[in-house]
């Protein structure tokens, strides 16, 4: 059975490297079978809408829009905050794959029986 993993992050494209090392960090947590999550908040709320991040590549990384879908499509989930997202009046339609909009409940729900986790 895998343990579980939180990658917290709070920057976006204001601050794209930060948000690519998220991204690598997550990445590798899934790929040591890990059940991992990435709780976007504040800023990092908007590299949950499909396009935003397609222009972030920082050198000596793959791109960011990359690092989000493989992410994904390896079996992570984006866990996006509500009043994050709803402040910034983003469209809900449009998420990226593997992106849902949560309250803190659900965070608290996934890491409450023990969850290693790191912020950016």
């Amino acid at each position: 059975m895998a343990g579980k993993f939180c990658v917290s992050l709070t920057a976006g494209t204001d601050d794209p490297d930060r948000a690519t090392v998220a991204f690598v960090v997550a990445n590798a947590a899934v790929a040591c079978d890990q059940e991992a999550v990435v709780f976007l908040s504040t800023e990092a709320v908007r590299l949950a809408v499909s396009g935003a991040a397609d222009a972030v590549a920082e050198e000596g990384f793959a791109p960011l829009k990359d690092l989000i879908a493989n992410f994904a499509a390896a079996g992570g989930t984006i866990f996006v905050c509500s009043p994050c997202f709803k402040k910034r009046q983003l469209d809900a339609a449009s998420l990226v794959p593997g992106a849902v909009i949560v309250g803190g409940a659900k965070l608290v729900e996934f890491m409450a029986g023990g969850c290693p986790s790191v912020s950016y």
